[in-house]
């Protein structure tokens, strides 16, 4: 009925565009994630700082801390961790150069913070505080922090001041639970906690305990730091963005990693030779004349998948509107019906292809908080189950955490999805007889495939009388296939020899359009 994409092959390709790095995930060639690296931006997820308490907020339970950022860093009282207090005399004692060892071995215990507790009893203004970029800042909001700090490698999460091991949920084996967990008992330093990610599965105490010594390294270097530190300055940054994206998405499925840059080359070169060195031999650098998002179709991609109009196969297509609350996605069937099956089936079939877009639109799109599905209407209630199911099957692969509830009683499906960066907005209109369209790419193909199709058969229609063709279609379509010199219908008819005339009609949605003989008769497919 529907197919998932967990065994495609995977490329990641690497573009240095100037004012920042764009970073291409292609499965079989479709882009499913895209990701636009700003170097200036030193608000990252994982940064670690020293902040000022700015002030406290009881009706929140929540406290506002400088971190150097424009808008002060929201922090919650359950964001303080249950250690909190001995983790703020750590810090304090270290400042102070009281402690000189980062081991964690001999500190002083505190009590575990009350779950039912509030901010002013733990927290005053102008106080100091160590915490971590959870979220990024997002429109007029400045980033979400913690303090309860984790340094995440490869195989492992780090987490001082804690003596929880926890198991990847995904998985699945009771026994691989059991050896994981006793291993990393066996090397983990006291006060330190650890949760064992997905890719650790089947990996040996060695690979684990590397990851766990480099780990390790970095709280020495935010321990150094901390002693002549000062109130709104980043204490440690990690790996960069770049190596942090290949260490979170790289698995088995990979097949090449592809980058236009020499320095990129060299910095994912030195990565993967210190984290992954199977994977180093996938790793080439790009030569070619053409651009590399070019090359790869990658900036089509971008084009037609980033509009409010989201077009799908045999005309059905999804609009997508962005709110500061929440994000709304409507799926029409457009021009697509197959008469030889039921409106039911129809529908069904629509809205299974628009689930599969729609999770892949979410990771493209980094779309996060409430996401509201308006789907085609069905009858069956076996059918509106199918369709959660495979929603939920195509967004196994999705790393942000997500809960899809059933279809409401008006047909609408919920998703919600952990929002931790701004969504991914790109520019797709093109400036047209000096309106501003949606970049018609996907559709224009569509047309010029079925055009190529008729002219194929050229000689075949002249012996029907049919010496030409006209096309109809939204008025922006038209004028885009006519607009320049040559235009793209002159381009058509010199390398097809097929004449083609051009009709618009106001009352064609956007994505609809219909060939017609000389005779006023629709030509069908």
């Amino acid at each position: 009925m529907y197919n998932n994409n967990s065994g495609l092959a995977s490329e990641l390709i690497v573009r240095n565009n100037k004012d920042n790095i764009d970073v291409a995930l292609l499965k079989n060639g479709r882009l499913v994630e895209l990701h636009k690296i700003q170097p200036e931006n030193s608000f990252s997820i994982g940064d670690i700082y020293l902040g000022e308490i700015r002030k406290t907020s009881p009706q929140l339970n929540s406290a506002f801390v400088n971190v150097g950022y424009e808008k002060d860093g929201f922090l919650h009282y359950h964001d303080l961790g249950p250690q909190y207090n001995t983790f703020a005399h750590f810090v304090k004692q270290t400042m102070s150069a009281k402690v000189s060892k980062w081991q964690l071995t001999n500190i002083k215990s505190f009590p575990n913070l009350n779950k039912d507790g509030a901010i002013d009893d733990v927290l005053e203004k102008k106080q100091n505080i160590l915490v971590q970029v959870s979220k990024e800042p997002i429109s007029t909001k400045g980033p979400r922090i913690v303090s309860e700090i984790s340094l995440a490698g490869r195989y492992v999460v780090l987490m001082p001041f804690s003596n929880r091991i926890s198991i990847s949920q995904k998985i699945k084996s009771q026994a691989e639970k059991d050896r994981l967990k006793n291993l990393i008992k066996s090397i983990i330093p006291k006060n330190f906690g650890m949760i064992v990610r997905t890719v650790a599965e089947g990996k040996k105490v060695a690979e684990l305990d590397s990851d766990l010594r480099s780990l390790i390294n970095q709280w020495k270097i935010i321990h150094s730091k901390l002693r002549n530190a000062e109130p709104g300055t980043k204490i440690f940054g990690g790996i960069s963005k770049l190596s942090s994206i290949l260490r979170d998405i790289l698995n088995d499925s990979f097949n090449k990693i592809i980058v236009d840059d020499q320095d990129l080359f060299d910095e994912l070169k030195t990565y993967l030779k210190n984290n992954i060195p199977t994977k180093e031999k996938i790793l080439s650098k790009y030569n070619g004349s053409q651009p590399i998002f070019d090359k790869f179709y990658i900036e089509k991609q971008i084009k037609s998948s980033f509009g409010q109009n989201v077009s799908m196969k045999k005309g059905s297509y999804l609009v997508i509107e962005h709110t500061e609350a929440m994000h709304v996605i409507d799926v029409n069937s457009g021009n697509r019906y197959v008469k030889e099956t039921s409106q039911e089936e129809n529908a069904f079939q629509v809205n299974l292809q628009a689930a599969e877009e729609i999770a892949r639109q979410l990771r493209l799109r980094d779309m996060g908080g409430l996401i509201a599905v308006d789907f085609i209407d069905m009858n069956l209630a076996a059918n509106r189950k199918k369709l959660t199911t495979a929603l939920i099957d195509f967004m196994k692969e999705d790393r942000a955490k997500h809960k899809i509830l059933p279809p409401s009683k008006f047909g609408i499906i919920e998703i919600t999805r952990q929002r931790v960066r701004p969504v991914m907005k790109i520019k797709t209109d093109e400036k047209l007889d000096y309106k501003y369209i949606e970049a018609p790419i996907l559709i224009i193909d569509e047309i010029k495939e079925k055009y190529e199709m008729l002219a194929s058969k050229r000689k075949k229609l002249s012996k029907k009388g049919i010496h030409h063709i006209t096309l109809c279609a939204h008025p922006f379509i038209i004028t885009y296939l006519k607009a320049g010199f040559p235009s793209i219908r002159t381009k058509w008819y010199f390398k097809y020899k097929l004449r083609i005339h051009l009709r618009s009609n106001n009352a064609y949605k956007f994505l609809q359009y219909t060939f017609f003989d000389p005779s006023n008769n629709t030509i069908t497919f």
